[in-house]
């Protein structure tokens, strides 16, 4: 495996020796993906009007639904 003169390669903290450098690679990569501070705030969340809608739509069907099962066995 080639060198990486960017990662430490002595023991780490424990004394264990880490000849790859393996640890600190992974810790730099997923350093990487952590949220930095400054970014743009999270978009607000969607209105709930569609929502409405939709459940409102599904209790008019239940009712129609429950209209005809009645009509059908009365």
């Amino acid at each position: 495996m080639a060198h990486n003169p960017h990662a430490p390669q002595g023991p780490d903290a424990q004394g264990h020796p880490d000849p790859a450098g393996s640890t600190q690679m992974f810790r730099a990569f997923v350093d990487e993906g952590a949220p930095r501070q400054g970014r743009r705030p999270a978009p607000a969340p969607a209105p709930a009007g569609p929502r409405v809608g939709v459940i409102v739509g599904v209790v008019v069907a239940l009712v129609v639904l429950a209209g005809v099962a009645w009509l059908a066995f009365s």
